[in-house]
């Protein structure tokens, strides 16, 4: 039987939803990652960066561009030891600035992708995936990376099961 990562970066705290800035206990990403685990098995990983990005939202949208801009790959508080045992990765993030946080591309390249397939999926404020399936794909060229689901941050508690259908169909 084929065994699921489901990776994902996910920001608690000060999020932009539907025009405000509202405090979230749990990040919108984290969310849709369960219930995907729940739908279909498998391993949690929370992609988190040793350097805490600022509390403060809008001092986050700026860091986070100047990583995009520099494309830096900032370093991660854990990595697992193997992806090896793994045939699918869900790969889960906030669309940052058109495409994933610059912490996913590090997640990424530490590991080899090849022969895996990677099911994307995004929590956005407006700009659904972006660029970041096209990024994925020149990431991992030798992985086979499927559409992914994007999902409307402001409706992630209410998204069980379009999140759920979609991951069965993906597996």
């Amino acid at each position: 039987m084929a065994k699921n990562l489901i990776a994902y970066y996910s920001r608690k705290g000060q999020n932009y939803v539907n025009g405000d800035i509202k405090n979230l206990a749990k990040g919108n990403t984290e969310i849709i990652a369960e219930f995907i685990q729940k739908a279909v098995g498998g391993d949690l990983f929370e992609i988190d960066t040793v350097k805490e990005y600022p509390i403060d939202y809008t001092e986050c949208t700026v860091v986070a561009k100047e990583e995009l801009n520099q494309k830096l790959r900032p370093e991660l508080k854990n990595y697992l030891d193997s992806i090896a045992e793994y045939d699918t990765i869900f790969l889960g993030y906030p669309c940052w600035w058109g495409t994933m946080p610059m912490a996913c591309y590090t997640f990424l390249e530490h590991y080899d992708t090849a022969g895996k397939k990677i099911v994307p999926f995004c929590t956005h404020e407006g700009s659904g995936m972006g660029g970041s399936e096209k990024e994925i794909k020149k990431t991992c060229p030798k992985s086979q990376v499927l559409s992914g689901l994007a999902i409307h941050g402001a409706e992630a508690s209410n998204s069980e099961s379009a999140a759920a259908a979609w991951a069965r169909k993906a597996i």
